[in-house]
């Protein structure tokens, strides 16, 4: 038996693999500079490895050549599929896609008077004081406006015009488009028509036809008809990957995480689903490690190569519906996620003034310069400049080869010169590693910032949370942020490096379907949200095809007439329960309530979550007398405070439970480096949990710090 979990990220590809098989066990124990092996209860082991995600020299996909890589299969050899039994996987192809507008080819049909009601939008501002607005590129290549409408009692105003919507949709098909997006006013209630254009372009041979009913079936011409164009555009890209993968693995249970932190069947997984399905990954894994940690309430900080990717949780996954990414607008269900362009491979610019950190990156080829590809200088190389990231404890995995050791020579070089350069141009003298720490410095705020805006700014008290932090570059920075936010607990988790891949074989599988009322809440109407959720709740157990534990959660969107801003509440048969529980909402959101407003339903929302098993996490005892201090396996120079500082280097597999190291002090795993900063200190747990706190602090049970 073998499982597979893995995220392909924008720098790294991480896999986080299941088996009770001891021959792969004892192949791979025989590169443990490669392998992370750990042992599980029940003769079964899990195995970490991260790849790069982009390395053309070597491999096609590095999901796949991590699977090979694990079963130690040489080029030649076919895959013996009959031992893997699940792949769970996040991807970044669709999001690529749509930030690189590389999707496909897409026809819009929309109700005549309309062509230009998504060009139009909502008419935002994004920068008030520009004189000149540059508009997204649009999805769409070709719109045709249809004939038909109905009115918003559902009368038919006017029939739709076969004729003339099969003619154009003919001129399109002959002009080489293949992918379909239909949105007619209204048809969010009253679909008929678009579902007549839906069987006519069937008919025509279009292959990928989204049809807004179907995809957004909620209120709002403008965001629902982008969220079909991007479905559209993005399902063709996103099922050639899936076929690829298929293709690789014949016969092998695969499933995907979407955007709402839900696994789905490989065949089920859609365009408008798939944004988010890397970072969502890695929400699923830091709350459900959390909680086994003992926390409740969190702060998500998952720093990669490209990105960084902060949420908020406080018993229950948040989600918004509608969202705004790469400029397209989409009215979806996804975890509220607030992504910064700030990861370890973010370029550090010098623009003759001030420093500058991003938002472009090195991505993974050529990569930040210590990469051995000709790269420029990027977060990650200021780490090593400070003595943060020292390349004896880093995959060796980099020159055209991908078998050689970060370059530490290069590193200096290049902080001694952009050091002179600063001095000549501003007169401002300073060391290398001083401009380095001032880079770091401007990165951290940016990330510190990105967690204020999910939390101080929602009226939510940040140093009441424990900060969960991962990625491969998380525990680097951990520390930092923390300081920077007043926080005092940090969580790492063994797999902290990992942790999004490690998410997918930690998530359920869920489906969630929504539909639009726009009433008056009163007693009146519960029968009929009762009735709709029970229609909702046959439609999202559809979509599941396997028996298991399930539980359905039902959910409210409220908002006071003739506002725009909806509230999601828990479904209650009793209204001012649900009124109760607005209110509480809107005044810690807001700061006030408007009790002379009565409430509208916008809409209502089910999820059926089906329960998959999920692996262990064994505990460890400890061999040393509590007397007896971890060793360690170096001492180094490490430049944090402003000053250089003897720092001891740990080793986490020598660690054992009740080991307290102070900070400053480096803990090295095979996936990650934590920084354990000045003024810290880290302390192992019975479950292998690092949990780092300010001097002075102790954690109990509920991760509550006393003195």
């Amino acid at each position: 038996m073998l499982k597979v979990f893995a995220d392909r990220g924008g720098t790294f590809t991480d896999i986080v693999a299941v088996t009770n098989n001891q021959a792969i066990i004892d192949r791979l124990a025989q590169h443990p500079e490669r392998f992370l092996i750990v042992t599980l209860p029940n003769q079964q082991w899990v195995i970490v490895y991260k790849l790069l995600s982009e390395n053309p020299e070597q491999y096609q996909d590095a999901a796949i050549q991590g699977i090979r890589d694990i079963l130690t299969l040489a080029d030649h050899e076919p895959m013996p599929t009959e031992i893997l039994e699940a792949v769970k996987m996040g991807t970044t192809v669709a999001t690529n896609a749509l930030l690189e507008r590389k999707g496909d080819r897409v026809v819009l049909l929309i109700t005549k008077g309309f062509k230009d009601a998504l060009r139009i939008g909502y008419q935002n501002r994004p920068d008030i004081f520009a004189r000149q607005i540059v508009l997204p590129t649009l999805l769409y290549e070709q719109v045709i406006e249809v004939e038909g409408r109905y009115d918003a009692q559902g009368n038919e105003l006017t029939p739709i015009n076969i004729a003339q919507l099969r003619s154009g949709l003919q001129a399109a098909y002959h002009n080489g488009i293949r992918s379909c997006a239909i949105v007619f006013l209204h048809s969010y209630r009253y679909p008929n028509h678009e579902q007549q254009a839906a069987k006519i372009a069937q008919e025509l041979g279009f292959t990928q036809i989204s049809v807004s009913h179907q995809v957004s079936p909620l209120i709002k011409l403008v965001s629902r008809g982008d969220t079909t164009v991007v479905d559209a555009y993005l399902t063709p890209i996103l099922r050639r990957y899936v076929n690829q993968v298929a293709s690789q693995l014949p016969g092998v249970r695969i499933m995907f995480m979407k955007s709402d932190g839900g696994l789905v069947a490989a065949e089920k997984f859609q365009g408008k689903d798939s944004i988010l399905s890397g970072p969502a990954g890695g929400i699923v894994g830091a709350v459900q490690t959390s909680k086994r940690a003992g926390f409740e309430s969190v702060i998500t900080f998952d720093m990669g190569g490209t990105s960084t990717d902060v949420a908020h949780f406080k018993g229950e996954y948040e989600r918004q519906l509608d969202s705004e990414i790469a400029g397209a607008r989409m009215r979806v269900p996804v975890l509220a996620i607030n992504t910064i362009a700030a990861g370890g491979g973010s370029l550090l610019f010098f623009d003759g003034s001030s420093y500058r950190v991003g938002p472009e990156s090195a991505g993974s080829n050529p990569g930040p310069a210590c990469y051995r590809r000709g790269g420029l200088l990027a977060v990650t190389d200021a780490n090593v400049m400070l003595g943060k990231i020292y390349p004896q404890y880093f995959p060796a995995v980099f020159g055209v080869d991908g078998n050689l050791p970060l370059d530490k020579d290069i590193v200096v070089q290049k902080f001694t010169q952009l050091a002179q350069e600063i001095a000549t141009t501003t007169g401002n003298t300073r060391t290398p590693e001083q401009v380095a720490a001032g880079f770091i410095a401007i990165a951290v705020e940016n990330m510190a910032n990105a967690i204020k805006k999910i939390s101080l700014q929602r009226g939510y008290d940040v140093t009441q949370y424990v900060l969960c932090c991962f990625g491969g570059a998380g525990g680097q920075v951990a520390c930092l942020i923390a300081d920077t936010l007043g926080m005092k607990t940090i969580f790492l988790h063994p797999y902290a490096g990992v942790l999004s891949a490690y998410g997918m074989g930690l998530a359920d599988i869920r489906a969630i379907r929504e539909g639009g009322v726009e009433k008056s809440l009163t007693p009146e109407l519960i029968p009929q949200l009762v009735q709709l959720m029970s229609s909702l709740t046959t439609q999202a157990k559809s979509e599941q095809n396997q028996a298991g534990e399930e539980e359905v959660v039902r959910k409210v969107n409220l908002k006071y007439q003739e506002t725009n801003s909806t509230l999601t509440v828990d479904f209650d048969s009793e209204v001012a329960q649900m009124q109760q529980a607005f209110e509480i909402e809107h005044k810690s959101r807001y700061g006030f309530i408007q009790t002379e407003k009565s409430l509208i339903v916008e809409s209502v929302s089910v999820e059926v979550i089906q329960k998959m098993d999920t692996p262990d996490e064994p505990l460890i005892t400890r061999t040393r007398s509590l007397q007896e201090a971890p060793t360690t396996v170096q001492t180094v120079q490490m430049f944090t405070g402003e000053s250089w500082h003897n720092t001891p280097v740990y080793q986490r597999e020598d660690l054992q439970p009740e080991d307290h190291i102070t900070g400053p002090a480096i803990i090295v795993e095979k996936i990650s480096t934590i920084v354990v900063e000045l003024d810290w200190e880290a302390k192992l747990t019975e479950r292998n949990h690092l949990i780092l706190q300010r001097k002075g602090l102790w954690v109990i049970r509920k991760g509550t710090p006393i003195i």
